[in-house]
């Protein structure tokens, strides 16, 4: 068992600067509905493209309050009440509502607001749109390599924060910032406020405090220069150029297919076509190609295509094209049978296949591509790539034909192949580092580095992240303390620590790279040197590990319905994968830890058990944890279809059969999951609060049976994997857990067997006051040099006593790695999991790597 270690840091701020939506025509629109004293905005965008960043104010009789907010931020000045929407709900799809997570709140009194504007507009949708532009500007100049941007607000209200990007020349870099921080990217520079030039009132400018850097050429001049999304001089946004040469390329009974040259971009790169049939939108599509389904046989369509920029400016209408569906009565005659199917290549996520092409009297249209029966893709060549598989899990694969009638052919004869697994070849090492390892511990990421541990392991865990218990997303930040009660129910309600993982400044003699930080970034903490440790060790993946002992609490409910689950997944996404942190005194904002996190891992402490006083349990628990998989799995997926990043799934699952029968559906939790990270440890333990097994000893970590075990139930790594093997699941898919600390308990008799399953007292004092019972490996070794030590052959245990009525311990040394690495490469398993890094001064991961190598 894990448990989070509470801090009481700070409260977090979010500050968002609302933008004004790409074009006046896509103008939302609000609703307000009372039911008591809860009120509730339902926004709705009635336009055909996505909108952007909304905010909406509205006014209240006087003497009455608003608080409570869900789905949204909520601030009051007089009678004047602003909304600003959680992330989840900033970007509102074409045709689409914030349904089901409108922005709602509590009134003081039942009442109706008046004067609701939605970013400067009427709610109802009438009188004059809002401005274009929000009249945030920002000037260059340079002087040798000195170099400056002075940002000024040109609007009635000040703006809460601003960024600036632009382009340098090949070969030209910047630094040296003052007033600010740098990031760059390739020829990408990002210039980003400190906290105190970050606010710019109504018509005022960031002098006499503008920020400052150098460039490494003299009079060098950007390009594509762009504040808060803006054009830096101010004007308006360039729409790309009309697509050309718009025509038909495949057509059936029931479908169009289409192709049509690109169009130049305007201010912005174009990230999308939209192809509409007639004035109605038909589709959305990256490339200049797509097929328009669903339609009529024997009818006439007229077709359009639109360019769509990042920001959702859309060009002009390409010329149109018309096209008549072929009528099926005039071909019945299905297709030859595709033959020759093979594989030519694949990896962890995806298969390539090839085949021989089919006849057909009228054409062949194009190829269905089925996955264990299921239609997968639809090509019109003979070559296809079929992604979004589970690694280590074998899939049958056939083709079939489709004409230009939408007959179809049976299918080819299949074949199997089996996806590689994450690693490829050897054996994965995966390390849990835990983010308050920098407080008592003094454990840095850099320390991953000094050990010699950073280059010996392929995944980081990042440990924990936590649930918002309002609103039931990933909760980043921290919006209230821990109590040190490990009992306390709400012990981990609404706790994190933004403070350590992206606001502390480190040192230099702290820095994995050995710059210090000014305390200006937007990324600082952990995050940053975690981006540092990534770029030294470009092949080590690091995952966001949600949840834990102590932050268990609520996975029940967010797994608890569709809606719940898509939120949750959506909402952990886009905080770590794409990196939108909330703001934290100066630090975070939209991008900051972008491709720092490279998966997702899921640690539910325990789905349908017991686990912490308090977590929400339900008998649902178990089919709901297999669904919230899916749904992690489905929209990492999707996110991989616009990045080309697979981004990895893991959990860390139980050694006991009974928490793995309450919570597990193993075999179907194994279509979308990449590593069970098994619990291979704390089969015994006193505990901090002498509440788990204190009067008698155990081994924690043993991998076979120990034949002297008195306990009814016999724990060991070995009977903890077997029930995943049984139920089917890749062995290339398990890891079992290490343990680089011990468990030690106190007043402990020698009973003729140096202290093994003898009566004892308690937990024995630990590393820290909070934690008795437990010592990391090197604290262990250092702080009892007298404790003999004894490696049991037969149950494969280390432990160590200190004499008779002394103290016993039980932990993993590296003589018992070895023996571990032995018996799971004889299993062929994926690798071991570390809990956790701070414990080891360099000797176990050594003897894990020796091991694994």
């Amino acid at each position: 068992m894990r448990r989070t270690i509470g801090l009481v840091l700070c409260f977090v701020v979010v500050a968002a600067l609302a933008v004004a939506p790409a074009r006046a025509a896509e103008r939302l629109t609000a609703s307000f509905s009372l039911s008591g004293t809860t009120g509730k905005y339902v926004v709705s965008n009635p336009g055909t493209a996505a909108v952007s960043g909304w905010k909406l104010t509205f006014e209240l009789p006087a003497g009455v309050t608003a608080g409570s907010p869900q789905n949204a931020s909520l601030s009051q000045n007089g009678t004047t009440v602003t909304l600003t929407p959680a992330f989840s709900i900033d970007t509102i799809k074409a045709g689409g509502s914030t349904e089901p997570y409108s922005p709602a709140f509590t009134l003081s009194a039942a009442a109706q607001p008046a004067n609701c504007t939605l970013n400067g507009a009427a709610c109802d949708g009438t009188g004059a749109p809002p401005p274009l532009l929000e009249g945030v500007t920002a000037e260059y100049s340079v002087s040798g390599t000195s170099a400056k941007f002075i940002v000024a607000n040109h609007t009635s209200a000040a703006i809460d924060d601003w960024t600036i990007e632009f382009t340098l020349p090949d070969g030209v870099t910047a630094g040296n910032a003052a007033n600010g921080s740098i990031s760059q990217s390739g020829s990408t520079v990002t210039l980003s406020p400190a906290y105190y030039n970050s606010t710019i009132g109504a018509g005022r400018t960031t002098e006499p405090y503008s920020p400052t850097f150098t460039v490494s050429r003299s009079g060098a001049e950007p390009a594509g220069c762009r504040v808060n999304d803006v054009n830096c001089d101010g004007t308006p946004d360039a729409p790309p150029s009309a697509p050309g040469g718009l025509k038909p390329t495949v057509t059936t009974t029931r479908t169009v297919s289409l192709a049509w040259d690109a169009a130049a971009p305007g201010s912005l790169p174009i990230t999308a076509y939209e192809v509409y049939k007639g004035s109605a939108l038909a589709t959305t599509v990256p490339d200049t190609g797509a097929t328009v389904t669903g339609l009529t046989p024997d009818t006439e369509y007229t077709f359009t295509v639109k360019a769509r920029d990042r920001k959702g400016n859309l060009s002009p209408a390409s010329a149109p094209v018309t096209v008549k569906t072929n009528d099926p009565a005039d071909d019945t005659q299905a297709p030859s049978v595709p033959s020759g199917l093979k594989s030519t290549g694949k990896d962890s996520a995806s298969v390539k296949l090839a085949w021989t092409g089919s006849s057909d009297n009228t054409g062949v249209a194009n190829y269905d591509v089925l996955v264990d029966g299921k239609a997968a893709t639809t090509v019109t060549g003979t070559t296809a790539t079929v992604a979004g598989l589970s690694p280590s899990t074998e899939y049958s694969f056939t083709v079939r034909a489709r004409d230009l009638y939408d007959n179809v052919s049976a299918a080819s004869t299949a074949i199997k192949v089996k996806t590689d697994d994450v690693i490829g070849d050897g054996y994965a090492r995966v390390g849990y580092f835990v983010q308050w390892g920098i407080y008592g511990r003094q454990y840095f990421v850099k320390n991953l580095d000094t050990t010699g541990n950073a280059a010996r392991l392929t995944h980081i865990n990042y440990a924990f992240a936590n649930i918002d218990p309002q609103n039931l997303t990933c909760l980043q930040g921290v919006t209230k303390g821990t109590t040190s009660d490990p009992q306390d129910p709400d012990q981990g309600d609404g706790a994190g620590d933004a403070e350590a993982d992206y606001g502390r400044p480190f040192s230099a003699a702290q820095s994995v790279d050995g710059v210090a930080d000014t305390g200006w970034e937007k990324l600082r903490g952990n995050y940053n040197q975690l981006k540092k440790l990534k770029a030294k060790y470009p092949k080590l993946k690091v995952l966001i590990s949600i949840g834990g002992w102590t932050y268990s609490k609520y996975f029940s409910d967010v797994a608890k319905t569709d809606a719940s689950r898509k939120k949750f997944a959506a909402s952990c996404i886009d905080t770590y994968i794409k990196g939108n942190l909330p703001d934290y005194n100066g630090a975070g904002g939209p991008g900051t830890a972008a491709g720092i996190f490279d998966g997702i891992d899921l640690d539910w402490e325990w789905p349908g058990a017991e686990g912490h006083p308090g977590n929400h349990v339900s008998p649902d628990d178990k089919h709901n944890n297999t669904l919230l998989i899916a749904e992690f799995r489905r929209q990492l997926d999707e996110l991989t279809k616009s990045t080309g990043e697979r981004y990895l799934l893991s959990a860390f699952t139980p050694a006991d059969p009974a928490k793995i029968d309450a919570g597990w559906e193993l075999a179907e939790v194994a279509e979308s999951m990449d590593i069970f990270n098994i619990q291979g440890y704390d089969f015994h333990g006193a505990g901090s609060d002498n509440s788990w097994e204190p009067n008698r000893t155990g081994h924690q970590g043993n991998l076979y049976t120990d034949t002297d075990d008195p306990y009814t139930f016999h724990f060991s790594v070995e009977n903890a994997v077997q029930p995943y093997l049984d139920a089917g699941v890749n062995p290339r898919k398990l890891t079992i857990g290490l343990a680089y600390y011990g468990r030690g308990w106190q007043n402990v008799a020698d009973g003729g067997k140096g202290g093994e399953w003898q009566a004892a007292k308690g937990a024995a004092p630990g590393q820290f006051q909070e934690e008795a019972g437990t010592r990391g490996y090197g604290n262990l070794v250092s702080s009892l040099p007298n404790c003999k030590i004894t490696h049991d052959e037969q149950a494969v245990a280390t432990s160590c006593y200190t004499g008779d009525n002394g103290q016993w311990w039980s932990f993993d040394d590296a003589w018992s790695i070895r023996k571990k690495t032995e018996w799971l490469k004889s299993k062929n398993l994926l690798g071991a999991m570390i809990w956790e890094m701070s414990g080891d001064p360099g000797v176990l991961t050594k003897a894990l790597d020796d091991g694994l190598s």
